[in-house]
């Protein structure tokens, strides 16, 4: 219960935020050039932002799309997954990574996760692969890029291909040759969302170096209608035009694509603000009061590591509070808080579809308990991170066993 002296504090402070996109002058200026230009849907700044990602992450063909859901399911229609297949995913990410996968009418495996990365196990994914077995969706939790090199090999020699969830992930490079996350597989998703390094509010980009698979996504994104759609509404288009399959309405705006040209131009600055951030918290924490009670996230000073994410553990054993309570706490003390993530076998929807159940996932079922996401957005401040920490301390400590 909050005392008078911490609501009279609290009532002083301004609610940070758990995230908050990074807006200047210059991405307002390029949407009002939108707007002045009387072509607000998928036009001539898509196919600019299009180019400019390409260039950006080193991949033949980029398609923007209005989500990174809707890259992970024009990857998977355009390898042709379908009824009868089975495609791995963790059970540890987010709605988008699996429910694309029921929507190809196909089987979502879901897999255990390494206890240390909060990534899929390589054991796990190796360990669930049948004859059925068609794609593996390999997701790059809170930035930090999954080694996929231990199970590439495999899947390859079964005709298996990976498609990667880098919507965490831009714009992380890893390896030798500094290859961009998402540029690995058969093809990459990477999300626009607001909380993301990057924004145009919502919308994602699909990656790959396959012209088969670029050329089936770009049709199947706008209806099934034949290639450069949009044009017919231009000088240089025609009325004419053909459905050649049963597509979807996944476009992206010129609107959202102005804000991403921006954004794109920063992607260095914000993603090197991230890591800055990530740095501080870990310097503060790890000489914390209740540093023995608290577990860092993986590779702090990584610089593949994106820095989506800054998640912290809980020894729960070690406190007289469980993670709720943490993060109601810290709320009332204006500091927002969130959860990463409700792993999917615990949601109802896989329960009642495919029996899955947490003795079958005990390592996502047990760190799920005790995970939680402290704020991490490019225009936070020292003071702010300091305050963050401050608040967590007043919270945590008191709560030693």
């Amino acid at each position: 219960m909050k005392t008078e002296a911490v609501e009279e504090f609290v009532a002083q402070q301004e609610f940070l935020p758990f995230a908050r996109p990074s807006i200047t002058d210059r991405e307002k200026a390029a949407v009002l050039a939108v707007l002045d230009s009387g072509w607000l849907t998928t036009g001539p700044r898509v196919q600019e932002f299009e180019e400019a990602f390409a260039s950006f992450v080193g991949t033949p063909y980029a398609l923007a799309v209005n989500s990174a859901t809707a890259a992970l399911h024009l990857a998977l229609e355009a390898i042709g997954v379908g009824p009868g297949d089975e495609v791995i995913v963790p059970t540890w990410t987010f709605a988008a990574s699996a429910e694309v996968i029921a929507h190809c009418g196909a089987t979502p495996v879901l897999v255990d996760i390494e206890p240390r990365s909060l990534n899929a196990s390589d054991d796990a994914v190796i360990a669930a692969l049948t004859p059925r077995t068609r794609a593996y969706i390999a997701v790059h939790f809170a930035g930090l890029p999954t080694d996929l090199e231990a199970v590439a090999t495999e899947l390859e020699q079964r005709g298996i291909s990976i498609i990667e969830d880098a919507a965490h992930a831009f714009p992380s490079r890893i390896g030798p040759q500094r290859r961009s996350v998402g540029t690995i597989g058969r093809a990459g998703a990477y999300s626009f969302y607001a909380t993301k390094t990057i924004t145009t509010g919502e919308g994602g980009m699909l990656v790959t170096a396959d012209p088969a698979v670029a050329e089936r996504a770009r049709v199947m994104s706008l209806h099934g209608i034949s290639r450069d759609a949009w044009k017919r509404y231009t000088e240089a288009g025609s009325w004419y035009y053909e459905i050649e399959a049963a597509g979807f309405k996944y476009n992206l705006t010129d609107l959202a694509a102005a804000l991403g040209l921006v954004q794109l131009s920063r992607a260095n600055e914000l993603h090197e603000k991230r890591r800055w951030l990530s740095r501080r918290y870990g310097e503060l924490l790890h000489k914390s009061v209740i540093r023995d009670v608290i577990e860092l996230p993986q590779g702090i000073e990584d610089e593949a590591h994106a820095w989506h994410l800054f998640v912290l553990r809980l020894q729960l054993e070690r406190l007289g509070c469980d993670r709720g309570a943490v993060i109601e706490a810290l709320r009332e003390r204006g500091i927002g808080t969130s959860v990463h993530f409700i792993p999917l076998h615990l949601h109802p929807y896989y329960r009642e579809h495919f029996g899955t159940t947490p003795s079958r996932y005990p390592v996502a079922s047990r760190e799920y308990e005790r995970v939680i996401s402290l704020p991490l957005w490019p225009d936070m401040t020292d003071s702010d991170v300091q305050r963050v920490v401050s608040e967590l301390e007043s919270v945590v400590g008191p709560a030693i066993l």
